[in-house]
């Protein structure tokens, strides 16, 4: 179908095309032929052809690039029409054409594309910025400025940044408005915003006609408006949307590019001009600051002087990137001549059934080394008067970055700069690129803009639109608790506490809410909150209020305002009041743990008599006496009344320690005692919901209500255990019914409901602790602002008072819950303390290991003796004597241990006496048998 109507458009360009095919060239010819097709009137086109002529002046006269050859442009003026650019395409592609700078428009651009992919022509346009053009389907066409996906996402950010998330597009009608905004609204989808309206308009609408599309954006409720159009109707619209009074407070337009081509071009503007501009946040592609780029600056009004009869223009930043598309080319075309390409034609064999033929159409040849040029063309590396050049690999500049302009006043301000690097920032991007990337909300800033109306204040992006369109929001008719929310008999009206915070939260916002309240439900069960959140996204209602529980599979559809009201669930239960008796003093503790403190105390005892008993007076005497001191001591502790010192170091540190545990259990003990004499107590056979999970009998619940879900997919109970009920008297009948009687052990519902079913029911409490934790809100749809307005709201009431009178207003205690009664409190039990009876334990059986020690060494030191003497002993005896040891005095045992010292000495002495004696009688006869004079002289 393209090549039909290819052919089609041909056909009126009859007699254009000359005969005859160019063949090939030197390798490196005196002259290179490139085209160019732009209009010469338009406020991109005028720019442009001065920098493209003053680009190939400076190619043509620099040596170093293309040496020996010289670009020969050709330039044709489409003058405003597509038509005219495709016929100005087609005869370049009969004169030997190796590049065409071009075309300068989108829409042209995507025609002359399957153009150059069949003639093998590349296509270099400095300002055709539609995304699409980056696809696969025209290898040919080459970018050279920034894409529009890029300008998409600038403009997404800034909806981000400022917290909008609605936004209407006013946009051309054509492959360039259309395809641009079909990329903003992807980018806006990332940061979970949308355009809400889409206004689209021909681009050569009339002014009424605009007039007719503004004044139904007017009635829409968005105030963000983004203006991607042409610098012909763009200021158009803006003029018209100024004599409507929509450039007044709390609107907001963004416009694309087109707005700084026109500052920059036609500056400076007269008044009546910029007044219409007055507010607007405009985009500009971003040229770092450079010497190449302040000297072509410099160059440009010498350049412009009498190009116009209007005098000279500004240079936009189409004009800076018209001019390196030039030199982009030279180097490319250098590379391909230092490859060795051959500038040469052939014949395209699927144009050999044209010949003769009245068109021409054999005329148009197949540029042989269009893909070697091409290939250069995407490799250039180089740095021109719009920063450094260097295509990606989806064919787009490294870099892309816009200026974020306020227009003031007479002129403008920027305000800071984007990159698709780091996002917003107030510096400028290439100070940005020598850091790792900053995507995070804290690093995204902006200086403040000044407004439409001249207000700093960030507008709020949204009003009710003036349409005559109420809000439909959806009330549950409820038909139990109807002090929540409950509809007037016979009227359309409700009331109750959620509808009283709703009024009085609406009374807060700054503007005026139109709405109507509409039932749901049968009247005769309660609703279904779910399926009315539900009907949200379908969009029956614009808003649901009531008691709707925040609950996840609910905030997953909608959103929620603040929480107005508390409310997780809990578990119901008939309760009996626990009084005073006679043994309640043995309330306090569990049987277990008055046995082990019971045990303790004569353990107790036991070690302090083991290590008191050999070396105190007041820990001995007869057995019986000594069992009786044993208990009087360990049960005097209790009291700290103990009459009895301690003179053991082992002794001092057992009771030390066990004292401690004395002091802590009293101290317990007399606390619970005291809340169980002076505070009514309530018991009940259930304790909290994991007693019911371990349970098997009925749990009541109210009908419709989330807890029946979560009981069942959260915590695994089955559903055959569940009853619903609707009425708060069918909860009360089932309560004291009990499962065997019927009824339910217990019910699970919402804490506010509980609040007001409990506070005339005294014969029943909640038990256990609330085991989730939600609340109620207002729903509304998905990233609706309304949402956010109420929650400021909401907070506001609970600040300064009303919320809670509001409460009081309907939801009044009765006496009955007013009663200083508190559920039954788990008795002391032995895993609070077991960590002291082990400290005691330890200390207890170290001292007794040390006893033992000391006084197995003082047994050996005495007995030794005894035991060389009389031999080896048997193991009964030893141990018996042992015995008898441990139970003596210490001070006998040492008085005694002297004693056979003595006499162990004294024996000794008498001993040598005896021996000397009995030397001296042997020497007496020994002389007898000698001589005398002998024994004389010995």
């Amino acid at each position: 179908m393209r090549k039909v109507w290819l052919l089609v458009l041909v056909v009126v360009c009859h007699g254009i095309f000359s005969n005859g095919v160019v063949t090939n060239s030197s390798t490196r010819p005196d002259v290179v032929n490139v085209g160019a097709i732009l209009s010469y009137k338009s406020i991109i086109g005028k720019v442009a052809k001065v920098a493209i002529e003053a680009a190939v002046e400076d190619v043509n006269s620099d040596p170093t690039v293309l040496p020996g050859t010289k670009i020969k442009l050709t330039m044709q003026d489409s003058n405003y029409s597509g038509f005219l650019s495709i016929v100005e395409a087609l005869a370049f592609m009969e004169k030997d054409t190796v590049a065409i700078i071009g075309p300068q428009q989108s829409v042209t651009a995507h025609i002359i594309s399957h153009i150059a992919n069949e003639l093998q022509v590349p296509l270099l346009s400095y300002s055709a910025t539609d995304p699409t053009l980056s696809s696969l389907q025209f290898p040919f066409f080459v970018r050279t400025a920034q894409n529009d996906l890029y300008q998409m996402a600038a403009i997404a950010d800034l909806v981000n940044y400022y917290g909008w998330r609605e936004v209407i597009a006013i946009y051309v009608d054509d492959d360039h408005g259309r395809n641009g905004i079909a990329a903003l609204g992807d980018k806006l989808a990332e940061k979970r915003c949308r355009i809400s309206y889409k206004a689209p308009m021909s681009p050569d609408s009339t002014r009424d006609e605009i007039t007719n599309l503004l004044v139904k954006v007017a009635l829409m409720e968005s105030r963000i408006v983004v203006l991607h159009t042409y610098a012909g109707p763009g200021p158009v619209v803006l003029n018209v949307a100024h004599y409507l009074g929509m450039m007044g407070t709390g609107y907001v337009w963004i416009a694309t590019n087109w707005l700084t081509t026109i500052l920059d071009t036609n500056a400076p503007l007269d008044s009546d001009a910029t007044d219409d501009f007055q507010g607007v946040i405009t985009l500009r592609m971003y040229a770092p600051d450079s010497e190449l780029k302040r000297k072509f600056v410099s160059r440009w009004n010498n350049l412009t002087s009498g190009k116009s009869t209007n005098g000279s223009f500004g240079l936009s930043t189409y004009g800076l990137y018209a001019y390196d598309t030039v030199w982009l080319l030279a180097h490319a075309i250098d590379a391909f001549f230092n490859q060795g390409g051959i500038i040469s034609f052939s014949n395209d064999s699927r144009l050999t059934e044209f010949h003769g033929g009245s068109l021409n159409l054999d005329a148009m040849s197949i540029f042989n080394g269009g893909n070697l040029l091409l290939q250069n063309i995407l490799q250039v590396n180089m740095t021109g008067v719009t920063g450094p050049i260097k295509f990606t690999s989806d064919r787009n500049f490294i870099y892309p970055a816009f200026e974020v302009i306020n227009v003031i006043g007479t002129g403008f301000r920027r305000i800071g700069y984007w990159s698709d690097y780091s996002g917003l920032s107030v510096v400028p991007p290439e100070m940005l690129y020598a850091k790792p990337p900053n995507r995070s909300s804290e690093s995204q800033r902006l200086y403040n803009a000044i407004w439409p109306g001249q207000t700093t204040e960030r507008p709020r992006g949204w009003i009710f639109p003036n349409n005559g369109r109420h809000l439909n929001i959806g009330v549950p008719r409820r038909v139990s608790y109807r002090e929540f929310v409950s509809q007037v008999e016979g009227t359309d009206l409700f009331k109750g506490y959620c509808i009283d915070v709703f009024t009085a939260a609406l009374n807060l916002l700054p503007y005026a809410v139109p709405y109507k309240l509409i039932p749901f439900g049968d009247g005769i069960n309660n609703p279904s909150s779910t399926e009315l959140v539900h009907l949200i996204t379908t969009g029956v209602y614009d808003a649901a209020i009531g008691d709707i529980a925040i609950i996840t599979n609910r905030t997953k559809i909608v959103d929620f305002t603040q929480p107005y009201v508390e409310s997780g669930l809990v578990v119901v239960a008939p309760v009996t009041r626990l009084n005073s008796n006679a043994w309640a003093f043995l309330r306090p503790f569990t049987p277990m743990m008055w046995g082990v403190t019971a045990i303790f105390f004569l353990i107790v005892g036991a070690v302090v008599w083991i290590l008191e008993h050999r070396i105190n007076d007041e820990f001995r005497g007869p057995p019986k006496k000594q069992v009786v001191t044993v208990l009087w001591f360990s049960l005097s502790t209790l009291f700290f009344a103990h009459k009895e010192n301690t003179v053991s170091t082992l002794g001092r540190l057992v009771l030390i320690i066990w004292l401690f545990v004395v002091l802590i259990i009293n101290s317990s003990y007399t606390a619970s005692l005291t809340s169980i004499l002076t505070v009514q107590k309530l018991s009940s056979s259930v304790k909290g919901i994991e007693s019911l999970i371990n349970s098997k009998d009925p749990i009541g619940y109210q009908q419709n209500s989330y807890a029946r879900n979560y009981l069942v997919e959260e915590l695994g109970i089955r559903e055959s255990r569940l009853v619903p009920f609707n009425m708060p008297e069918d909860f009360a009948k089932a309560l004291k019914k009990g499962p065997g009687g019927g009824g339910v052990a217990a019910v699970v519902d919402e804490r506010a409901y509980v609040d007001l079913f409990l506070s005339t029911r005294c014969e029943f409490s909640i038990v256990g602790q609330e085991f989730t934790k939600a609340g109620w809100g207002f729903a509304f749809p998905r990233d609706s602002p309304l949402a956010i307005d109420m929650s400021t709201a909401i907070l506001r009431l609970s600040e300064n008072g009303d919320l809670e009178r509001i409460h009081d207003k309907w939801l009044t205690r009765s006496a009955c819950t007013s009663q200083s009664s508190t559920f039954e409190v788990d008795r002391l039990q032995l895993k609070s303390f077991w960590g002291l009876f082990l400290i005691c334990g330890l200390a207890c059986l170290l001292a007794l290991i040390v006893y033992f020690i000391l006084m197995v060494r003082q047994f050996s030191r005495h007995y030794s003796d005894d035991f060389e003497s009389s031999g080896r002993s048997s193991g009964s005896k030893s141990f018996q004597t042992f015995l008898t040891f441990v139970d003596e005095k210490e001070e006998e045992v040492k008085n005694r241990s002297k004693r056979r010292q003595m006499e162990k000495a004294s024996n000794r002495s008498v001993g040598e006496d005896e021996s000397t004696n009995s030397s001296k009688r042997r020497y007496t006869e020994s002389c007898s048998s000698k001589s005398l004079d002998r024994c004389e002289e010995a």
